[in-house]
């Protein structure tokens, strides 16, 4: 039987990793931002800090979790008008959509003022503003689409074809928002902890 294999370099006897150096931690490059280019770290040094209390501690956007209520109600939302127009119980499932609709864009509202604060931190000029900016306009034309679907809505006598067809628009530009949504905080660090704090997790 061959003998157990000696501990690797940076783990103790019993598989323990050991603190990786603040050394290593802070060299240059390790936060994947331009190599040598101290003011791109500094912009996204400052990216990831919140505007003020109201956008969320760092490390814990407020955005991230507001966004959950429009998504959530508007998926609802059209789950109901699919349901009510097809026959089951048109009546009560329309009125349903209807407040799930009303409901997703008083949160969305609510979720583009911590959004707005968040956006105010990325500089300028980057790809990140400009992913951003594009977020932010596809978003506008989102709660634009599903506000107008409201007194569509309202008019209808039972389900709504229009309304449906003005969420559903909606819902699908919403994906595509939520796609740069991923891209601004997991790849270009928005509002994400620094990697020498999310380091010494591991």
């Amino acid at each position: 039987m061959s003998a157990p294999a000696s501990p690797s370099a940076g783990q103790d006897p019993f598989g323990r990793q050991e603190p990786v150096p603040d050394a290593a931690v802070n060299a240059p490059g390790v936060l994947g931002s331009r190599a040598g280019d101290p003011a791109a770290e500094a912009r996204l040094r400052a990216a990831k800090r919140p505007r003020s209390v109201i956008a969320g501690p760092y490390g814990h956007p407020f955005h991230a979790t507001a966004i959950t209520i429009p998504i959530g109600a508007w998926t609802a939302a059209i789950v109901f008008d699919i349901v009510g127009l097809v026959g089951a119980a048109p009546d009560a499932f329309a009125t349903g959509a209807l407040w799930l609709v009303v409901i997703g864009v008083i949160g969305a509202v609510l979720a583009a003022v911590f959004g707005l604060l968040d956006f105010s931190k990325i500089a300028r000029g980057t790809k990140a503003h400009r992913t951003a900016l594009a977020h932010l306009s596809l978003n506008t034309a989102a709660v634009i689409l599903f506000a107008v679907s409201i007194p569509v809505r309202a008019a209808a006598d039972g389900p709504s074809v229009g309304g449906f067809v003005l969420s559903l628009i909606g819902y699908l530009i919403v994906g595509v928002s939520g796609f740069l949504g991923g891209e601004l905080a997991y790849r270009h660090g928005v509002r994400v902890a620094d990697e020498t704090d999310q380091v010494r997790a591991y």
